[in-house]
């Protein structure tokens, strides 16, 4: 097994443009490669170099397709999984005869993890079509890790929406819905593609053992099982967020009808009020002893009056 970034060694050596490479090289992984790598690597193996712009297009005939007896297999591979919003970075696979090549302009933790897999197992893969599949395995293991890991942020959301408790704080937990459902949608975007990569490459001849077909069968599964899933979780999300508005309509509602029954029940006392303020020099009540505590008594009774009422009706 063999991975190189462009840097000479013993298996591989780049000079004058022109790549030599040990008949025992199993892998070339070329990260952020140079053109003049691009060169070397094309004419040592015959094969053609996409560019990072042909890898961002997104047609099902730009990211899977064969060339001159090579197979090109383009997903989308989830980057800075541990963070709230995960990356996304197209990554090339190219399926020779020789090396799987490799074309990525980022740095998904996969890759390490399959180097740190293939230290404790040298004689795992034996041409690279097996590395290739150990590789999609590693990258579906971590698309499964990315899930859960958002699976466990949603359930967090859901507990306090649903918590019974004051809705104290729904702008933060409407942001966090957002960040999960970016994530959500990422992960997503990565299971379509790597679907895509294993319904293409199920008629390459280079996956021709039980073996590997069967693998190949394992890997198609998991993706599916981890889109529905992942469906699942977006359901969730959505129905969180459109549960979230509710409570904030709720909340704000309670909030206009206070106000509202505040104003009716303040209404009487202030009429009665005006129109001992009028200035009308026949206004017998206004020479009366107890004319100011009845005129309390009867502004306090009209404001529990209608309060009653409302409570009778059910609408306190």
């Amino acid at each position: 097994m063999y991975r190189s970034t462009g840097a000479a060694c013993e298996d591989a050596v780049i000079e004058a443009g022109k790549l030599s490479l040990h008949p025992d090289v199993l892998w070339i992984d070329m990260l952020n490669p140079t053109r003049d790598e691009d060169a070397a690597v094309e004419a040592a193996l015959g094969v053609s170099v996409p560019t990072r712009e042909e890898m961002k297009e997104l047609e099902a005939s730009s990211r899977v397709y064969r060339e001159n007896g090579a197979t090109y297999l383009t997903a989308d591979i989830i980057t800075r999984g541990d963070e709230e919003i995960p990356g996304i970075e197209p990554v090339t696979f190219v399926l020779t005869a020789g090396p799987l090549i490799t074309i990525r302009y980022a740095e998904p933790k996969p890759f390490a993890l399959l180097l740190e897999k293939l230290e404790r197992e040298p004689g795992l893969c034996g041409s690279g079509a097996d590395l290739f599949l150990n590789l999609m395995e590693v990258v579906v293991d971590r698309a499964s890790d990315i899930l859960s890991k958002t699976v466990v942020r949603v359930e967090g959301i859901a507990n306090h929406v649903f918590s019974g408790g004051k809705t104290v704080g729904f702008e933060k937990l409407i942001t966090k819905l957002g960040r999960a459902q970016i994530a959500n949608a990422r992960i997503e975007q990565s299971l379509a593609g790597l679907t895509r990569v294993f319904a293409f490459v199920t008629a390459d001849e280079r996956i021709d053992s039980g073996d590997a077909r069967a693998h190949l069968r394992s890997l198609s599964r998991d993706v599916e099982s981890l889109s529905a899933h992942n469906q699942s979780v977006a359901a969730s999300i959505n129905f969180q967020l459109s549960a979230a508005l509710g409570l904030i309509n709720i909340e704000q509602s309670s909030i206009i009808k206070i106000f509202s029954v505040a104003a009716v029940a303040f209404l009487p006392p202030t009429l009665i009020a005006s129109i001992y303020g009028m200035n009308f020099d026949h206004m017998p009540e206004l020479h009366w002893m107890a004319g100011y505590p009845l005129a309390v008594v009867a502004m306090v009774i009209s404001a529990i009056l209608p309060l009653l009422w409302f409570k009778r009706k059910g609408w306190l």
